[in-house]
């Protein structure tokens, strides 16, 4: 089979950030309500908003208007912002919350859903240039003894760090725009616009992390723009990723691992090295491609590829060329994550 074309693919990609706010998540996210027509409690900072999911039961129901507005270019010295302690409203083992940003608001702590928590809605935040390092997640969703998180929608947020290689950092100086770990399942990530990440969006903590075998993650009408790698990174599970934009992505794009299973599909990509792969894991993972777009100009990246089987390189574990699109002979699970 031979990738098309598709007409207004750029025009589709560019606009989709200034869609409408839709009725509700599609795809694996599907049914996600939050905290529903509760009264929202209005919160400018991120102790109130702390307070405010702490003192709330968990289940009946939370809508948070988050109004706070921080001034980025306070920020002198990112590399100093790095070296700080990460700072994060935490969602723990509470569920049937909506924390929504307003128009003009804008944040510098992360939000993390953490636990047995579920029917969680992230929406209209702007996040930037977090302090913390590696552990600065701007959007996390993490697992742990007593659960993991489930039914999540994070839709048309803005999320963005920096691409300065701070000293001592080693590759890690902003990692984690929107990142998922140990399990979190039923995710639709939808209209959000990440840039300046030098990791972008990780799906499954490690390659030992076997509880991400049950994640299932929507990505749709997203920008991706200006960022080195994970856009996502898939460990295990199932994702359909589709009608997305991606740009200026300078070390990979879709890294799909550890038996991991993904469609992709009228994704647009645009001088991006290595758009979709499968590296730097013992085990490959699995895609099926279909109508995707890749600019010319991409590195390494034909405009038309066929369905190959993964070739390993000589001496090296099994894992598809980075310098190719390939699609197993037999991709395992054919799945769909949307209505047709």
């Amino acid at each position: 089979m031979i990738i098309k074309t598709f007409q207004g693919a750029v025009a589709l990609a560019l606009s989709a950030c200034a869609a409408g706010a839709i009725a509700g998540p599609v795809g694996y996210g599907a049914g996600t309500t939050g905290g529903g027509n509760k009264t929202p409690v209005t919160v400018t900072t991120f102790e109130a908003m702390q307070a405010a999911i702490d003192s709330y039961s968990g289940s009946g129901g939370l809508v948070l208007n988050y109004t706070g507005k921080f001034d980025f270019s306070s920020i002198k010295d990112v590399c100093a912002q790095w070296k700080l302690p990460a700072k994060a409203v935490q969602i723990k083992n509470k569920s049937n919350i909506t924390i929504k940003g307003a128009n003009g608001s804008s944040a510098n702590f992360g939000l993390w859903v953490v636990g047995n928590s579920s029917n969680v809605i992230i929406q209209n935040m702007t996040i930037g240039l977090l302090q913390g390092g590696e552990d600065a997640d701007s959007i996390s969703l993490e697992g742990n003894s007593s659960g993991s998180p489930s039914k999540i929608w994070v839709d048309h947020n803005t999320v963005f760090a920096s691409l300065t290689k701070c000293s001592g950092a080693g590759d890690a100086s902003f990692d984690g725009g929107i990142d998922m770990k140990k399990g979190a399942h039923h995710v639709t990530v939808s209209y959000n616009h990440v840039y300046n990440y030098q990791k972008v969006a990780l799906n499954g903590y490690s390659d030992s992390d076997t509880k991400n075998s049950a994640a299932r993650t929507t990505y749709h009408h997203n920008r991706f723009e200006n960022v080195e790698s994970r856009v996502p990174l898939q460990r295990r599970g199932l994702s359909h990723i589709y009608n997305n934009y991606f740009n200026n992505v300078t070390t990979s794009g879709i890294n799909v691992r550890m038996g991991g299973v993904a469609k992709i599909e009228s994704n647009y990509f645009e001088n991006i090295k290595n758009p979709v792969t499968s590296r730097d894991s013992s085990e490959i993972g699995y895609w099926d491609l279909i109508n995707n777009y890749v600019a010319a100009a991409s590195p390494g990246a034909p405009r038309m590829a066929a369905s190959r089987t993964p070739t390993p390189p000589t001496g090296s574990p099994p894992r598809c060329s980075p310098n190719r699109w390939a699609t197993p002979t037999a991709s395992p699970r054919p799945h769909r994550s949307r209505p047709r």
